[in-house]
């Protein structure tokens, strides 16, 4: 123990900063004392997705094998990710999902599972005629889809899910595996950017003049058959398609087709269902 001689040095010593200083120093030197910081606690925020559902395989698939709309199938056939994207698809629960999530995930399911009829069926020059796409039958009508348990068609996805959500965007962003069918978009579709990435589309698909042209000196144009074959989507809201259309026009073609929706002459272009490779 300090004698009172000792404590009242040993006061004296601690009050000046200068002092106190070096023997902090001196003892973090030696090991004696340490400072610890403790590690983030891992419950501290809640996961930002808890129900979300990673496409980033299907990003990086659709990002190597896809090049304005033309899909490398040879090459998808031998890359893992694609199976392993697969994988994620059919462990998924989309019944968890809402909102974006869910559309965004049903439309991902839809490109990915044609490719991989695709593939399963590879080389081939087309899957598809105008009969059986109308009709939800051959290819669409195949339960070939298996996601948590559940077996379902391409069909079933496309009508009885994706449809009636009520976006007719959608038509935008689904790829049948033809030709003439809107360009396989280069990435996944993601909630937080889907409706900018089905206008993205949307105006891409209008913009392709083998799929759609405008000729307004001849007052005709020649738009795309999806909007014959789901015109009922493109209607809603007392809207007509042409003037659906026109949101994905440059405006100066969009202020004509609107003057002229009533007197234009409109003929569907000739649908190639050829493979889009």
């Amino acid at each position: 123990m300090f004698n009172t001689r000792g404590e009242v040095m040993l006061t004296h010593f601690f009050r000046r900063p200068a002092n106190f200083k070096r023997m902090i120093t001196a003892l973090l030197a030696a090991g004696a004392i340490a400072f610890t910081v403790p590690a983030p606690s891992r419950t501290a925020m809640p996961p930002a997705r808890p129900n979300g559902i990673e496409h980033t395989l299907f990003t990086q698939v659709l990002a190597d094998h896809v090049k304005d709309g033309a899909v490398d199938y040879k090459a998808i056939k031998t890359d893992p990710r694609f199976p392993q994207y697969i994988a994620v698809l059919q462990k998924s629960n989309p019944e968890a999902l809402t909102g974006e999530e869910k559309l965004a995930f049903w439309i991902n399911a839809y490109n990915a599972f044609t490719i991989q009829y695709v593939l399963d069926k590879y080389p081939v020059k087309s899957l598809m005629n105008k009969l059986s796409y109308v009709t939800g039958g051959g290819t669409f009508k195949t339960k070939f889809i298996k996601i948590n348990s559940r077996k379902y068609s391409l069909n079933d996805i496309e009508n009885d899910i994706i449809r009636p959500m009520g976006d007719p965007r959608i038509h935008f962003a689904l790829v049948c595996g033809a030709k003439s069918c809107p360009p396989l978009r280069a990435e996944a579709y993601v909630a937080g950017r889907l409706s900018e990435q089905m206008n993205e589309q949307g105006r891409l698909f209008i913009s392709q003049s083998d799929k759609n042209r405008f000729d307004f000196e001849k007052n005709e144009i020649a738009i795309s058959k999806i909007f014959d074959w789901f015109k009922d989507d493109f209607r809603k809201n007392g809207k007509s398609e042409l003037e659906f259309i026109s949101h994905y026009l440059p405006p100066e073609q969009a202020q004509k087709l609107l003057a002229r929706s009533a007197t234009i002459k409109v003929k569907y272009t000739e649908y190639d269902w050829d493979l889009n490779e």
